[in-house]
């Protein structure tokens, strides 16, 4: 019994309350509680501070890995070089993919790794090699469950079974960096494991080094490596691979992003749990949450579920924790989100995560206004400032080389030499001011390109002319004066020009709605053009 003179203890939060988690976890997440959590900050600012020694190109030789990755580079770029670059086209694109593809696989987990990066980068990168790469999501072996439980025990200090009642041998997922298996605590709790590949730290850093000292080499040499820009790429990798490798950064990723989602109220998107205790640098136990593939639509039939609302809701989530608090999950695709019979959704694997700095949000703040309005000299203005060209970069010369202030030509009017010679200008145009691919630009756009291919998979004949509206009110009409404020705009001179949304889809103005369905239409009219030359 409590003595009358002593205050009840005060009850302790929901953990559902402040972050985005189911309402009925197996544990509450208590900030105070989480032991693995307090050197996080440190870990963070250890990984940065090593990345330039291992990406800045230097003259001193990296090691013996060099031979090994020149020797499968080599065998996989001189074949093509002496018999199919001389054909060049879709045809000869698609060969040298094939060959890089074999060649990374050969290679291992890091090269496997940046090949599922770049598959991930439709529209960023060459579709050849897109298409080719994305062979690599899964097929990497799992490690034996001999080296599995080796890594368990030293990272947990104790034997499998005094932890786990049981442990799946067999993995629900294996990647490049580590595999997912199925577990129960002792207590009974179900779980998910994510266990490191045991020599995978070491290995990324000596092939970044690697990579590092031979991208400059490639420059220019070959078509996929002029488009893709390997130093430039070599440096998003490793920005994006640094923090993967230590499961106490990802642990705290999950905390970041499933704060946001609660702090905007945003319930479309569910986290797993982190284990308060049992997450270490290669091991992270983590709530066992159940639901279908994101992209099943019989599944959401079957439960009666609007695919077109859950678009809309995935949408408006993944821009508002990018734009209002500069954190976004970094890595959607479909083996790292699914769906729970409720609707909601669930965001898996944290390893890359957005992380803007206060300049590089407002940059994308003042992106998303300027596109809404057709401002193109402030979008150009925005993409500098996120780090995509030179600071000193004058917008308006680059605005007048890319032809922004040109009339708006339909490209499915435009014959296939137009069509290929107005990619080339572009390009060209791009490289010739110093355009790159900031980490957190790529991340965003790879993301919208998956949100993309969604609508497409559920809600193909979702109109975009007037889903693009409902956004552009949904910010203005929630964020508008907040964001105003932040960029130093009046809200009153913010003006949705429907007209320029239309530009940019290349379409004509008389034109009142376009589905998913159409726009897809089109591109495939644009990709046959340029395939066949018809």
């Amino acid at each position: 019994m409590i003595p009358q003179n002593t205050p009840p203890e005060p009850p302790v939060p929901i953990d559902s309350d402040r972050w985005a988690f189911t309402d009925d976890g197996p544990w509450n997440v208590v900030l105070d509680e989480l032991e693995w959590r307090p050197g996080v900050a440190g870990l963070r600012a250890e990984a940065e501070r090593r990345l330039p020694a291992m990406i800045n190109p230097s003259r001193r030789f990296p090691g013996r890995r060099v031979f090994t990755v020149a020797g499968h580079l080599g065998r996989a770029v001189v074949p093509w070089v002496l018999v199919k670059r001389r054909r060049g086209g879709a045809e000869s694109r698609a060969d040298l993919s094939l060959r890089l593809r074999k060649a990374a696989e050969k290679l291992g987990p890091t090269y496997i790794k940046l090949g599922q990066i770049i598959s991930s980068g439709e529209g960023i990168f060459p579709a050849e090699l897109v298409a080719e790469f994305a062979k690599c999501r899964d097929q990497v072996p799992a490690e034996r469950f001999s080296t599995v439980r080796e890594v368990v025990e030293a990272d947990l200090g104790a034997p499998l079974e005094s932890v786990f009642a049981t442990f799946a041998r067999v993995p629900i997922a294996a990647a490049s960096i580590a595999q997912v298996h199925k577990a129960t605590l002792i207590d009974g709790t179900r779980v998910v494991v994510k266990v490191q590949r045991p020599t995978v730290d070491l290995l990324v850093h000596q092939d970044l080094r690697t990579m590092a000292w031979l991208a400059p080499i490639f420059v220019g040499r070959i078509p996929v490596a002029a488009l893709a820009n390997p130093p430039a790429l070599v440096e998003v990798f490793a920005h994006t691979i640094s923090e993967e490798l230590d499961f106490r950064i990802e642990a705290d990723n999950m905390l970041d992003v499933a704060r946001v989602f609660s702090e905007l109220g945003q319930h479309q998107f569910v986290v797993p749990r982190p284990h308060p205790t049992l997450v270490t640098r290669r091991v992270l136990v983590m709530e066992c949450l159940d639901g279908f593939k994101f992209d099943d639509l019989d599944s959401y039939e079957l439960h009666g579920l609007d695919t077109h609302a859950i678009v809309r809701a995935s949408m408006i989530g993944f821009m508002e924790g990018a734009l209002i608090h500069g954190i976004f999950h970094g890595d959607l695709h479909g083996g790292n989100l699914f769906t729970r019979p409720d609707g909601r959704t669930v965001l898996l694997d944290f390893g890359i995560t957005g992380r803007m700095s206060e300049k590089r949000r407002l940059a994308f703040v003042r992106l998303l206004i300027s596109g809404m309005m057709n401002d193109s000299l402030g979008q150009l203005a925005a993409i500098r400032d996120l780090g995509a060209l030179p600071d000193d970069t004058d917008i308006e010369a680059v605005a007048r080389d890319l032809g922004m202030f040109d009339e708006v030509v339909d490209p499915t009017t435009m014959s296939p030499e137009q069509l290929v010679n107005e990619l080339q200008r572009v390009v060209k145009a791009l490289l010739g001011y110093g355009a790159r691919m900031p980490k957190e630009l790529m991340l965003f756009v790879k993301n919208m390109v998956f949100l993309d291919g969604a609508i497409a998979r559920l809600a193909p004949d979702l109109d975009l002319l007037a889903e693009i509206g409902h956004i552009a009110e949904y910010f203005a009409t929630r964020h508008g004066a907040e964001l105003a404020a932040q960029v130093g705009m009046d809200p009153d001179d913010y003006e949705f020009d429907e007209r320029g949304i239309k530009a940019a889809f290349g379409i004509d103005d008389t034109v009142e709605t376009m589905t998913y369905r159409q726009l897809q239409e089109r591109r495939e009219l644009i990709r046959r053009r340029l395939r066949t030359g018809s």
